[in-house]
């Protein structure tokens, strides 16, 4: 019982602090924006695989230039040492990729024979300057499958729980999808916490006044300021 008590515990505890995030970023933000009528919502609930290998990534979707914008939310769970999400490139162009979540996540991206080409860690080198455009939007990828890999950076505990959301898009964009991820033990569901996590980024903050809007990148397109996870990258 008392083991039940501490999760119980943990999750009321991580849920105010996320409620206590999204209240701080809603007060300083100048005005809240409607959210756009034009922007249509999909949504998937998948089970991550049981087996860490790129052939058994979760699949994000396809990004399509001005149409798709991909999101992603769950857990890195306890002793489990990755995550692995695919998606498509469906035409070469500067595509953004964004995070939120817990301190200590290390994000890579990798080309489909698994070549990182941009890598959160500041000690990357190069892949970590890739890394610096592509969160601004500055990356070029060709067309054609791509994976991204989460992790711990080093010297995180392999036993600590990492919460997390990802987002891809290329250009403005039409057409929200998003992703729970849920564990491949039934018994480790994404719980209501992470799925707080879309309503902190979702908010109706103004990405160009507000504190978040900053951190993503500054104003979105016309019209397009709210929709899904992010409105600008950082």
């Amino acid at each position: 019982m008392d083991g039940i008590g501490s999760v119980s515990g943990m999750v009321a505890g991580l849920q105010q602090s996320i409620d206590s995030a999204l209240k701080k970023i809603q007060s300083e933000a100048a005005l809240n924006d409607p959210a756009p009528e034009n922007v249509e919502r999909f949504e998937q609930n998948v089970r991550k695989s049981s087996i860490n290998a790129t052939p058994f990534a979760t699949n994000m979707g396809t990004l399509v230039q001005d149409k798709s914008r991909l999101n992603a939310f769950s857990i890195l769970g306890k002793n489990d040492p990755v995550d692995f999400y695919k998606f498509t490139v469906s035409s070469a162009g500067e595509v953004a990729l964004g995070r939120v979540g817990d301190a200590g996540v290390r994000v890579q991206l990798m080309d489909k024979g698994g070549k990182v080409l941009a890598d959160s860690n500041e000690k990357a080198g190069d892949a970590f300057e890739a890394y610096k455009k592509l969160a601004g939007g500055n990356m070029v990828l060709d067309r054609g499958d791509y994976t991204i890999r989460v992790t711990r950076e080093p010297g995180v505990p392999a036993g600590q729980e990492k919460q997390y959301a990802l987002q891809l898009r290329q250009g403005t964009f039409t057409q929200d999808y998003d992703t729970f991820a849920k564990q491949p033990d039934p018994k480790g569901d994404v719980p209501s916490y992470v799925r707080a996590l879309k309503q902190l980024l979702t908010g109706g903050t103004n990405p160009t006044t507000s504190r978040i809007g900053l951190l993503l990148g500054g104003p979105a397109a016309a019209g397009r300021t709210r929709g899904g996870m992010f409105d600008g990258l950082f």
